[in-house]
Parts: structure tokens; C-alpha cells; sequence
């Protein structure tokens, strides 16, 4: 997880990068589960991480995506982070209906996923924005 550029003290970032952390640590009952080929561990993990991803996707989707995809040079990153959300919860279903064997691929997907936002977005995003427009993406953002 990123720390060097101080974006996760804007408090909407700071928020996602804790969810991101949520997220790989719930992979670990999912990876277990998977391992043992131990089905119920498997669904009870998907959903548990389905809880914490969908209403993570949808809030930078709607806040900080939405902003950003206002702007030309961000717009179709923006637009290839979204594809990778649905992605991961396509991932995700095929792991909880039984395709234990293709663990290793969403975790890697969802690491590389947090590692775009974390390492090019988000810092591209405090950047990017003064103060009216965070200002414009905690309106948007849903509460946590």
C-alpha cells in the first residue's frame, strides 16, 4: 500500500487505502478456503469480501472516477479501473461457484488493481484537484 506521497491524508483516499487493506486481508479466509477445496469456507469468504469490495467499487466510482473522468487525460484510466472492477466481481463469482483453481489470478488481478489506484491514481488525483473539487468528491462519495 502506498504512503510516500501523503494522499491518504485526503480523507476520501485515506478511506479507499483502508478499504484496500480490508480487502486483501479478507482474501485470506477466500485463499484458505480455495486451498482446502472446502466449498462453504469458500462462499462464506466470497461473501464476506463481497461486502467489503461492492460498496468500495461503487463509492470511488461515483466520487473520485467520476470527477476525474471529467478530464481528458484521465478518462480512459479511469475507464479501464472500472472494467477491472467488474472484472474482479466476475473473479469473485467464479471463485464462490466453486473455480477454486483460479485463486492466484484475482488475487493478482485485485493487487494489481489497488496498485494502480494507490501508486498512479490517487497521487494523480491530489494532484490534480484543489480544494473545491475533494469538496465536490466527499458530496458524491457514500458513507463508508
Amino acid at each position: 500500500m502506498c504512503s510516500y506521497c501523503g494522499c491518504s491524508s485526503i480523507a476520501v483516499i485515506g478511506r479507499f487505502m483502508a478499504e484496500h487493506e480490508a480487502l486483501i486481508n479478507a482474501t485470506t479466509d477466500l485463499r484458505a478456503g480455495c486451498h482446502t477445496g472446502d466449498q462453504r469456507r469458500v462462499e462464506a469468504a466470497a461473501d464476506r469480501l463481497a461486502t467489503i469490495l461492492h460498496p468500495h467499487t461503487h463509492a470511488e466510482e461515483v466520487g473520485v472516477f467520476a470527477l476525474l473522468r471529467e478530464d481528458p487525460d484521465f478518462t480512459e484510466h479511469v475507464d479501464r479501473l472500472c472494467a477491472e472492477h467488474v472484472d474482479l466481481d466476475a473473479r469473485l463469482a467464479e471463485l464462490r461457484s466453486g473455480a477454486h483453481d483460479r485463486y492466484a489470478g484475482f488475487e493478482q488481478a485485485l493487487r494489481t488493481h489497488i496498485d494502480r489506484e494507490e501508486n498512479g491514481l490517487f497521487p494523480a488525483a491530489a494532484i490534480a484537484f484543489a480544494g473545491p473539487e475533494w469538496e465536490q468528491v466527499a458530496a458524491l462519495t457514500p458513507p463508508a
